[in-house]
């Protein structure tokens, strides 16, 4: 090698650069500075595209008026992007040579910024690419798809759209319980046979998934995962007590805890979250914006503590014979502040006084500034997140139809 000669020549996309061996050791560039490292020509190859012994030059198939941007920041210590040449193609050429966002100037740091949110570009882990399988872990690997992604494969599909059958008839059927004239005995027990057979295709379908999933552990710390236990476990635990407590006792006509334990059944709408791109955008989108709902929810209760403890002085406070009861304490304007901050307005307390109805008028307007300052960052993360399962979704669909087709 003649790593330690005196000149060294990276010809990248056809224009050279001549540097030193003792300069390229010093470069901030990540993938220079181990090139200078390598002791044997195969590590070599690995950095670059070609190597010529003889001439001591390396050759990069990149983009030669990127790097010479770059090397302009390696002498003035200033990076901004190039003129006429996309933010992100720029972004992947810094990426390539070792350089980072943040040696970006601020100003082009936002633009890059822009430019992702803009095109939604988010790199999703590909999935690993895996040699032949023994037959019994591909079997496995297969049933796991089926099961966990709706648009893997036709059968997929099919059993997706079986399991919303049964998720829409469950809570037809839960409601339709609450009816006055569903009280007859023919009727409960039709219910009772339709919950029974709704109740075993859920266990059915969440004991196949436990036993086909990779990490038993995780699958059970997924949060859809606890949801379906909780939805699952109540209708177990109430025909168990009325099968030990009997019909007709003293629990069973109380029923406080058995009616509790029937409405957690209402968790089974939040399986579609499964199916629908929808509910799932809606729950990404809590899991990324908790910071701003934190947020959203400190600016309530500073106003709320503020124009409580305001309105119950003006309306109550100043006279306390004759004053306005509504508001006899704080915890009672706090209602009253709630309902006006959020442009509800019930009517079943409002101030009667000129200062207290002044007071409402700045809260009314208050809550509106309030709530819409963390709407806009809500918002754009729920069009982010939307476009970021629909790209998801698309490639399945893509697969899938592929696989139709052969």
């Amino acid at each position: 090698m003649k790593l330690g000669s005196s000149l060294c020549t990276l010809n990248v996309g056809g224009r050279r650069f001549c540097f030193s061996a003792e300069l390229m050791k010093h470069l901030p560039l990540s993938r220079l500075s181990r090139l200078y490292r390598c002791v044997s020509e195969s590590e070599l190859l690995e950095l670059c595209d070609d190597y010529d012994r003889d001439r001591n030059e390396f050759f990069f198939d990149r983009h030669s008026e990127a790097f010479s941007f770059i090397m302009l920041y390696v002498q003035h210590g200033k990076l901004r992007f190039l003129p006429h040449m996309c933010e992100l193609s720029f972004y992947n050429e810094m990426l390539y040579w070792g350089l980072e966002s943040s040696d970006l100037q601020l100003c082009c740091q936002r633009r890059l910024d822009d430019r992702l949110s803009d095109c939604f570009v988010h790199f999703f882990p590909e999935e690993d690419v895996r040699g032949p399988e023994e037959p019994q872990s591909c079997w496995l690997e297969r049933m796991r798809r089926t099961f966990e992604e709706p648009t893997s494969s036709l059968a997929a599909q099919i059993l997706a759209s079986v399991s919303v059958v049964f998720v829409v008839i469950s809570m037809v059927m839960l409601c339709a319980s609450t009816l006055p004239d569903w009280k007859s005995s023919d009727n409960l027990d039709q219910h009772r046979v339709i919950e029974a057979v709704c109740i075993g295709w859920f266990t059915a379908e969440c004991i196949v998934r436990f036993l086909v999933s990779r990490d038993k552990c995780e699958f059970v710390r997924r949060p859809l995962n606890i949801i379906d236990l909780l939805a699952i476990t109540p209708y177990y635990i109430s025909v168990t007590m009325t099968t030990l407590t009997g019909e007709n006792s003293q629990l069973q006509r109380a029923g406080v805890t058995l009616r509790v334990l029937r409405m957690m059944r209402i968790f089974w709408v939040i399986k579609l979250a499964r199916h629908f791109l929808g509910l799932q955008t809606l729950g990404l989108t809590l899991r990324r914006c908790y910071r701003e709902m934190v947020m959203l929810l400190v600016f309530i209760c500073v106003a709320m503590a503020i124009f409580s403890a305001l309105a119950q002085l003006l309306e109550h406070g100043l006279d306390l014979e004759s004053g306005n009861q509504d508001y006899a304490s704080i915890p009672a304007a706090c209602w009253w502040v709630i309902i006006s901050m959020t442009t509800v307005g019930y009517g079943d307390m409002y101030p009667v006084t000129v200062a207290g109805r002044v007071l409402g008028g700045l809260c009314v307007v208050s809550g509106i500034v309030l709530l819409a300052l963390p709407i806009t960052f809500i918002y754009h993360s729920f069009v982010q997140c939307y476009h970021e399962l629909k790209v998801r979704s698309s490639r399945c669909s893509r697969s899938l139809s592929g696989d139709f087709i052969n």
